[in-house]
């Protein structure tokens, strides 16, 4: 199976977890603090970490941040912090999923084939275009492409590059004859998955109880706040007009659909 790593400082916890996960042919390593777990991380990286934040040395938002400088490697939470708020800063930092403490083992390892199937690999193309964004999912990477009508740096014609044909091509065209550097665009790693998840499948309707489901793991099929709030940024980060969305699209009480 995979290479898990455990941190956590309850030594009754670590221990259970560990047995259970070593039962089921997990290669399973240990840090019981934010520090031990950044080093065991660089020296074996893992293939997936299952990450508690209440840790005496650091708060595991901060190791989440560090391991997310260097690694993609899916990250599941652990907490007995049951706030929104707390929800919401671990999955922006880059956590991959949240349970909640107290848990069962069998909860545990749901999550856990949950997020290994999600981090399989994305099913979409490797670059698509909305409005003036042009989206690489391989790079994850989201570039703002510069306006070809704006005048050229050098006093040429404006939307000179529309001659040179439409899409991509023509936006970075027209960004170079402009003499322009397009703006990057930052996206959370819970963005990025609701995106490719709606992508995957242009103009499919996608209900919300399945976007939680793909997204957010088992147990959060009613969490359509969530759900409401990641759509929101998304379309303000992408959408040219982000209260008349024309690429990610709302059904009222259905689910969201993605317009090409």
């Amino acid at each position: 199976m995979g290479r898990i790593l455990i941190v956590e400082d309850e030594p009754q916890l670590l221990r259970a977890m560990r047995i259970n996960l070593h039962s089921r042919g997990h290669e399973v390593r240990t840090a019981v603090d934010g520090g031990h777990a950044l080093r065991e991380a660089a020296s074996h990286p893992p293939d997936l970490v299952v990450l508690d934040l209440g840790l005496p040395d650091l708060d595991g938002i901060d190791v989440i941040r560090g391991l997310r400088g260097w690694t993609s490697v899916p990250i599941i939470v652990l907490s007995g912090r049951t706030s929104g708020h707390d929800k919401i800063a671990a999955l922006d930092a880059g956590a991959d999923d949240y349970v909640t403490k107290p848990f069962s083992v069998e909860e545990l390892l749901a999550r856990i084939r949950a997020v290994t199937r999600r981090a399989g690999g994305v099913e979409t193309g490797p670059v698509i275009i909305i409005g003036r964004h042009r989206i690489d999912f391989a790079a994850k990477a989201v570039t703002t492409l510069p306006d070809p009508a704006a005048p050229p740096a050098d006093g040429g014609t404006p939307g000179a590059a529309e001659t040179a044909g439409t899409g991509a091509a023509a936006a970075e065209a027209g960004a170079a004859e402009a003499g322009q550097v397009p703006e990057a665009v930052r996206l959370t790693p819970t963005e990025w998955r609701l995106l490719a998840t709606l992508v995957r499948e242009p103009g499919k309707l996608i209900s919300s109880r399945s976007l939680l489901d793909q997204v957010w793991g088992p147990g959060h099929a009613d969490d359509t706040s969530s759900l409401r709030l990641y759509v929101n940024r998304l379309r303000r980060k992408l959408e040219p007009d982000p209260s008349r969305p024309r690429h990610l699209t709302t059904e009222p009480g259905m689910g969201y659909r993605y317009q090409p």
